[in-house]
């Protein structure tokens, strides 16, 4: 398998599944890393059996003669270009295998409980002694340390524990879930972060290190300037809607037939925009010169500016706001997303494979790099221990499944 990118050469091994490590090892292959995905045998990741399903006759087949093929577009869109061996490792023979990897693998990377690779015989201690340059990545709810450490947790749990569900929402509204699982795409972003340092560091010491990732931490670590303005005004941040705590105008406001975010976040583009809209006695009204009297009179403002702004259409003010350089943007809804112009010029949405041979859309990979292609197409996300073989004989000296070794032990 040829990788390019800035990380090619690097072997990761992947013991994750579902969500944050799985992204974390999306990204690293995504920058030139070959990612070899460890799953259990029989029924893989957990993802695997989430759905929506994508469903059709698979290719090579002809219709009526084989039987459906299913495959889970959310495994697809995270493991896309992945290979994977099924191993189990209480078995001998499959950790003779994963021994193997082990002396061959860059990074290691999984999301266990904390304590459960110490129990299989591979945890940080044990495998540092052996393969003192493999960097070993662990990505868990609450990390290897702390009186939660054994505890388990999924995205929903570190968003209402990490208070970010406490300033989602609107004012008096019940708990509001962020839309996408960030508990768990901070925490594998910032996994990837720390294991890109560790390689750079790798080059100057010969040495791997132990990266350990908490989501819960990796919450507290987006709370922006929650954190701040709690500490300066001793008031407790809640849920403001769309609106921003600290700029105004800056939020999502109405239109004749819609809405239309605005953010005019300086002194400036707040007079433009009193003037694009017909109304430049606002830019003079005493409670609204400077950034924290608008602020301060955020609800006022917000009436005017509505009033005014229910002259025209989301479309009509867009063009002007664009016209005078006045940033502003429209709602969009995900289908409306994937059709953007700017979007698709960056190449943000890709297409991968399925199981029954049709295209299906994902995210493309935000990091561009110059000198290294963009493709638009990814490969397609591995069949559970479909790379088995092919990795067996990649890496010598390991039996294959159901093989005899030495021993006789097998599966």
């Amino acid at each position: 398998m040829t990788e390019s990118g800035p990380l090619a050469g690097v072997t990761v091994l992947d013991l994750t599944r579902v969500l944050a490590g799985p992204y974390c090892t999306m990204v690293l292959q995504d920058l030139g890393a070959r990612v070899i995905k460890v799953e259990r045998p029989g029924t893989g990741d957990d993802a695997r059996h989430i759905g929506p399903f994508i469903t059709g006759t698979a290719t090579g087949t002809t219709a009526g003669t084989a039987p459906e093929a299913r495959e889970s577009a959310y495994f697809l869109s995270l493991n896309r270009g992945k290979q994977s061996i099924a191993l189990d490792l209480k078995d001998p023979a499959d950790r003779e295998i994963f021994d193997h990897l082990l002396g061959a693998a860059d990074v290691l990377v999984e999301n266990y409980r904390p304590g459960t690779m110490e129990k299989l015989g591979y945890g940080w201690d044990a495998i540092r002694q052996k393969h003192p340059r493999l960097i070993y990545a662990a990505v868990s709810g609450f990390g290897h340390t702390g009186p939660y450490a054994p505890r388990p947790a999924y995205d929903m749990v570190v968003q209402g524990m990490g208070g970010i569900m406490s300033l989602t929402g609107t004012p008096g509204g019940p708990p509001t879930r962020v839309g996408s699982s960030i508990g768990d795409i901070t925490a594998g972003l910032f996994t990837a972060i720390g294991v890109n340092a560790a390689l750079y560091e790798r080059r100057q010491t010969g040495l791997g290190r132990k990266i350990d990732v908490a989501m819960l931490d990796s919450q507290v670590a987006i709370l922006e300037n929650a954190i701040a303005r709690y500490q300066a005004t001793g008031e407790v941040p809640g849920p403001l809607g769309a609106r921003h705590p600290s700029i105004t105008p800056f939020e999502a406001f109405s239109t004749r037939d819609g809405y239309v975010v605005i953010a005019a976040g300086n002194d400036e583009l707040f007079a433009k925009l009193c003037d694009t809209l017909d109304r430049p006695d606002l830019k003079h009204d005493p409670d609204f010169t400077s950034n924290d009297g608008r602020t301060q009179n955020h609800e006022r403002l917000k009436r005017e500016l509505e009033g005014a702004l229910a002259a025209a259409t989301t479309h009509e003010w867009l063009g002007r706001m664009g016209a005078a350089e006045i940033p502003c943007g429209p709602i969009n809804d995900v289908a409306q997303v994937m059709a953007d112009a700017q979007v698709l010029a960056r190449n943000m949405v890709v297409s991968v494979p399925s199981a029954n041979g049709q295209k299906f859309s994902i995210a493309g990979n935000p990091i561009k790099l110059s000198g290294i292609e963009d493709p638009t197409t990814r490969p397609p996300a591995p069949a559970l221990d479909e790379h088995r073989e092919a990795l067996v004989r990649e890496f010598a000296g390991a039996p294959a499944r159901g093989a005899p070794d030495n021993s006789g032990s097998g599966d």
